[in-house]
């Protein structure tokens, strides 16, 4: 199967993107290298190609009671206009997606999904719809999407629209506004741990939408970023990838994401397994830990402590902003005490590491 191709294919390549396959699409894992990009999205800003990501809209009288038994966080918390994440399960727990809730009424929510997921998400949303009055349509296909993040985002927007982006709190949006004389969606979300922005524009318009973004930028040292970087800022802020951190055998209460799963709102898929897991106590856990030894932890090593394995990483790498080979493994729940020397076992040789606290990465902090 070709892998896809975003409207901004032919616009990396101009601005030097190494383009490699990620979960089906072809996009930019660097353009000057991932340490270089990475700085400068903590420092100023850089530009990301997120248009890969899927788009569900959900709409009819019963929308709100469909995605409330869909998804673990209660959906009638949110007002209009805000935004809401949350793990979607399967009746054993076991995690369908994490995605985002864009609220435009009580009876309208837009949905931004994993772009490896959509057709399996799709799936789902459609066989669980199945009583409800409610409409689903699949707008991946004619949307595109730009995440522009760092701590001159606001500044650099602010450029190309008059929306009152000052205004905005996180994780609310404004439904539609014109950017760079286009007419686009803005949200003050994003996947970095950085304040930002995310656009969502139609696909025609992305280019135009991309140069415009670069050229207002420039004062101020924007650049272009890749999935190199997005990865490695997503995990010093700790924030789930699907796939490692959450997965099909992976709960969100392991994965550390009971904030997000509301137990009291009544009925949804996978809550009793949740719900015991909560009041049982979880066997085995993510958490966080820093490599004291020499080398670089990587995804399904295996995390050893008194001579047996007690887990696997989920995520690892150099953190660029704290300087240290740190992971995220899905380990033992007695071993996952702050402080707990454990090994990772790299091409064989077990070094030594420490559970730290996550996120290891806050705004303006790091630990």
């Amino acid at each position: 199967m070709t892998a896809k191709q975003t409207p901004l294919y032919e616009t990396h390549q101009k601005y030097g993107g190494k383009m490699v396959e990620f979960g089906g699409w072809l996009l930019p894992v660097q353009y000057t290298g991932i340490l270089d990009e990475h700085k400068t999205v903590r420092a100023k800003a850089g530009l990301f190609d997120v248009s890969h990501m899927g788009e569900v809209l959900v709409k009819g009288p019963d929308a709100l009671a469909f995605l409330q038994k869909l998804v673990t966080n209660d959906v009638a918390r949110i007002a209009d206009t805000q935004v809401q994440y949350t793990p979607m399960c399967y009746p054993d727990g076991g995690t369908v997606d994490d995605l985002l809730i864009y609220r435009r009424s009580q009876a309208e929510y837009f949905l931004v999904i994993n772009a490896a997921n959509i057709d399996k998400d799709w799936q789902w949303l459609q066989e669980n719809s199945a009583g409800f009055q409610v409409e689903l349509t699949n707008l991946s296909a004619v949307t595109a999407e730009l995440a522009l993040q760092g701590p001159m985002a606001e500044t650099i927007l602010s450029k190309l629209t008059d929306a009152p982006l000052a205004g905005l709190p996180y994780y609310w949006f404004i439904p539609e506004t014109i950017v760079a004389g286009k007419k686009v969606m803005v949200s003050r979300t994003g996947y970095t741990g950085e304040d930002g922005f995310e656009i969502y524009c139609h696909p025609q318009e992305a280019v135009d939408l991309w140069e415009a973004v670069m050229e207002a930028g420039k004062p101020y040292g924007l650049m272009p970023a890749g999935l190199g970087c997005r990865d490695t800022l997503r995990f010093e802020a700790a924030l789930p990838l699907y796939g490692h951190e959450l997965s099909a055998t992976i709960t969100p209460m392991e994965a550390g994401l009971c904030k997000f799963i509301s137990l009291d709102k009544g009925e949804f898929n996978g809550r009793n397994v949740l719900a015991q897991q909560k009041q049982a106590g979880l066997k085995r856990k993510i958490a966080g830990f820093a490599v004291t030894g020499r080398g670089i932890p990587r995804a399904e090593y295996p995390v050893v402590c008194e001579g047996k394995t007690i887990g696997s990483v989920t995520t690892g790498s150099y953190a660029p902003t704290l300087d240290k080979n740190i992971g995220l493994a899905l380990m033992e729940a007695g071993y996952a005490k702050i402080g707990q020397k454990i090994a990772i076992e790299i091409r064989g040789k077990q070094v030594p590491a420490e559970v730290i606290p996550k996120p290891f990465y806050r705004k303006g902090k790091q630990s």
